[in-house]
């Protein structure tokens, strides 16, 4: 969230909250090992909170502060977003779903999917990650204008991009067909019958820059190793939300649960 408003992640404070019986030495150094590695990785410190041994609870729950600084010039707002402005996915969608399904789901659901597959697919937390600082940090320092910044989460891409618009005032115009869905996600999710546009998709990133800066955009994050496509544009407010597949204006899709949540349900 900091790195999408433009800012630089820098310090981390921790609440931690650890089950009563089953709290070890060991668990208590691996859960702070895992968070100073992952702090190191985006150049954040970890400075502080609250550890505490709680009632009632059967796993650990960590509950994160993050701070970081920016200025009032280079604060991103998606307000300033503007009537043909291109938007960009960075990395793929449904990283962290593909990861979690693969990870929990029945294995009689994912019996047809390739051991392989599933193997890739639950290391997706990793590769291609879910952090989008490094992609968001890429962009600002490419020197193009960035108008908006927008990691799709719960809800995946398709309630992402409804969320841009409605923060800009404006409407899009979305080529369906230029969204990248890896592979594994795609195995997943025809086994689980589920759409991957729909699927909470933390790791990649929404960007909005003018259309005369998406090509500087799309190159400064390739030299980096990130993947990014122009996958649509910024249109009138009225004009709503349009989607073309093939050649062919198609319903944008629309999603009142994300497909993870839906899919969890139906077992229970």
């Amino acid at each position: 969230d900091i790195a999408c408003m433009g800012a630089t992640p820098k310090w981390l404070l921790v609440t931690a909250l650890l089950p009563e019986k089953s709290t070890t030495r060991s668990l208590v150094k691996e859960l702070f090992r895992s968070l100073e590695d992952a702090c190191r990785s985006i150049g954040v410190t970890l400075v502080g909170g609250h550890t505490e041994i709680t009632l009632g609870l059967d796993r650990p729950i960590l509950v994160g502060n993050m701070l970081g600084e920016t200025t009032i010039a280079e604060l991103i707002d998606p307000a300033n977003s503007r009537i043909g402005d291109v938007i960009l996915l960075c990395k793929g969608v449904a990283i962290e779903g593909t990861a979690l399904l693969a990870r929990e789901s029945p294995a009689e659901s994912l019996r047809d999917v390739e051991e392989s597959v599933l193997s890739r697919s639950s290391r997706f937390l990793r590769d291609p990650g879910i952090s989008v600082v490094e992609a968001a940090r890429a962009l600002k320092h490419s020197g193009v204008e960035i108008h908006a910044l927008h990691d799709p989460t719960e809800g995946g891409i398709a309630t992402a991009i409804g969320e841009l618009t409605v923060a800009a005032g404006l409407g899009a115009t979305i080529e369906l067909d230029k969204i990248l869905v890896y592979p594994e996600t795609q195995a997943v999710c025809n086994a689980l019958d589920l759409d991957p546009l729909g699927l909470i998709s933390s790791g990649a990133l929404l960007a909005v820059v003018p259309g005369e800066d998406s090509d500087r955009a799309i190159r400064a994050l390739a030299d980096v190793d990130i993947s990014c496509a122009a996958i649509g544009e910024m249109t009138v407010e009225h004009s709503g939300l349009i989607a073309h597949s093939a050649g062919r204006v198609v319903p944008m899709p629309e999603f009142e649960v994300d497909e993870i949540a839906r899919f969890f349900a139906s077992l229970e």
